[in-house]
C-alpha cells in the first residue's frame, strides 16, 4: 500500500515534537508546578536543537521516499528523511559518521525497535529513545564551552561586590539599574538588552546530577570540559563557583541551581507550590544596540510586593543559576518602546532594603545614592527569571 509523503512528514514531525515536549525536566516542572507556565527564558534551555540547513531535495523511487536538506549536493550534507522497508530514518549532519541528528522509526522488533533520536557525535550528544520501555534520555555533553564576550567587572547581581574602575562605563549591565520613582509612563532611559552571550546565554540545562560543580572538583571539571587551566574560560568558571560558595549578604538565602529540577526545589521551599509565577524579560528583536526606551502609555503593572526568588544565569559550560530569596522586594512588568521601534516587555525587580549591599556596588555608582536610602531597581536580562507568589 502506498504511503503518502505529507503523511510521513507529519508523522515524523509529530514524533520529534512529542519527544522534545516530553523531556524529563519539563515533566518535573509540570508535576511540581502544575499551575505555573514555564517562561520562554527557561523553556529555551530545554529545547533539543536540530540542524538548520539551506537546501531541500526530495526523491521518490523504489527505495521509498528520500528527503535531503543541506547546503550543497554532497551526500549526507544536511538532513535526510528515508521511508522504506526498514521504517523511517531521519539524519541531519555534515556527512561525518555519527555527526548531526538521527531519527529512526522502525517496526519495533529487536533492539532497534521504536523511535530513536541521536544528536551529535557518540559520547558527546543527547540520545532519546522511545520503545516498549517508555522514553529514555541520555545526555553526554563533553565538548569545550564557548563564551562570547567578557564581563568587564564583577557580577552586578551579586550585591557584595564593589564596582571595578571600568565597569561603570563599559558594562552594559550598568544601564539596567534605575530608581523606583522612575517607573512612570513616558519616562525614558538608555538600556541595552540581548547582552547574554558573555553571561552564559547559549548554555543549556543538563539533568540533575550531571553538572560537575564545586571548588574541590575544579581540576576534574576543567578536564571534563576540555578547558585549559589559566584560560579565560577557566577563570569565568572559577569565578562562578566562588560566587556560589561565598557567604550570603545580610543573611540573604541563596542557592546555585545546576539543574532546572534543583531550581524548582529551591523555589518551592521558599514560596510554596501554589499560586507561584515565574517571569522573564521578553524582547522582540535580537542583538539590539544600546538605545533610548520609553515606558509605554499602557503603563507599569506591579506583579508582587512581598518576597520573591530571583535567579541570575551564570557563566558556566551548562546552565547554572545564582538564585536568592529576596525580601522586601517589588516585581513589576514594564512595557518599553525603543527608538528603532523595538519593543520589550521587561521585568523589573525593586529592592527596598539595600543597607547590606557593598557601598561601592555598581548600582550606587550609577544612581549616585547610598545604601539603605531609596529602593534600587534593575531590569532582568532575558535569560534571568524571577519567581513570586500571587
Amino acid at each position: 500500500m502506498a504511503i503518502r509523503f505529507p503523511m510521513i512528514c507529519l508523522i515524523v514531525s509529530s514524533m520529534v515534537m512529542a519527544i522534545a515536549a516530553d523531556l524529563p525536566q519539563e515533566r518535573y516542572w509540570n508535576t511540581a508546578l502544575p499551575n505555573t507556565p514555564i517562561p520562554n527564558s527557561l523553556h529555551h534551555l530545554l529545547t533539543l536543537d536540530f540542524t538548520d540547513e539551506k537546501r531541500t531535495n526530495v526523491q521518490v523511487g523504489k527505495g521509498g521516499v528520500n528527503v535531503n536538506t543541506g547546503k550543497g549536493y554532497k551526500p549526507g550534507g544536511g538532513t535526510s528523511v528515508n521511508v522504506g522497508k526498514g521504517g523511517v530514518h531521519v539524519d541531519a549532519g555534515k556527512g561525518k559518521p555519527g555527526g548531526g541528528t538521527h531519527v529512526s522509526v522502525s517496526g519495533g522488533k529487536g533492539p532497534g525497535g521504536g523511535v530513536n533520536v541521536n544528536t551529535g557525535k557518540p559520547g558527546k550528544r543527547t540520545d532519546v529513545g522511545v520503545g516498549k520501555g517508555g522514553v529514555i534520555v541520555h545526555t553526554r555533553h563533553k565538548g569545550k564551552p564557548v563564551y562570547v564576550g567578557v564581563t568587564p567587572g564583577p557580577n552586578p547581581f551579586v550585591y557584595q561586590y564593589a564596582a571595578s574602575e571600568t565597569q561603570l562605563h563599559d558594562d552594559p549591565k550598568a544601564a539596567l539599574f534605575f530608581l523606583e520613582k522612575d517607573l512612570v509612563p513616558g519616562k525614558t532611559m538608555n538600556v541595552r538588552f540581548n547582552t547574554e552571550d558573555g553571561y552564559g546565554g547559549k548554555t543549556k540545562f543538563l539533568p540533575r546530577g550531571e553538572v560537575p560543580f564545586g571548588s574541590e572538583k575544579f581540576s576534574e571539571i576543567l578536564n571534563r570540559f576540555s578547558v585549559k587551566p589559566g584560560s579565560e574560560e577557566a577563570g569565568m568558571m572559577k569565578k562562578t563557583i566562588e560566587e556560589c560558595e561565598a557567604k550570603s549578604v545580610g543573611g540573604e538565602e541563596k542557592y546555585c541551581a545546576t539543574s532546572l529540577e534543583s531550581m524548582i526545589d529551591f523555589t518551592v521551599s521558599k514560596l510554596g507550590k501554589n499560586h507561584v509565577r515565574a517571569v522573564s524579560t521578553e524582547v522582540t528583536k535580537k542583538n539590539a544596540p544600546m538605545q533610548k526606551y520609553k515606558i509605554a502609555a499602557a503603563g507599569v503593572k506591579k506583579l508582587s510586593d512581598d518576597k520573591s526568588v530571583v535567579c541570575h544565569k551564570q557563566k558556566y559550560p551548562f546552565a547554572v543559576f545564582y538564585c536568592h530569596k529576596a525580601m522586601m522586594t517589588s516585581v513589576y512588568s514594564v512595557p518599553l518602546e525603543g527608538e528603532n521601534g523595538m519593543r520589550a516587555k521587561a521585568v523589573a525587580v525593586c529592592h527596598k532594603n539595600t543597607s547590606a549591599w557593598n557601598p561601592n556596588h555598581l548600582a550606587f555608582k550609577v544612581l549616585k545614592v547610598k545604601p539603605g536610602t531609596v529602593p534600587v531597581c534593575h531590569f532582568l536580562p532575558e535569560t534571568h527569571v524571577v519567581w513570586f507568589s500571587y
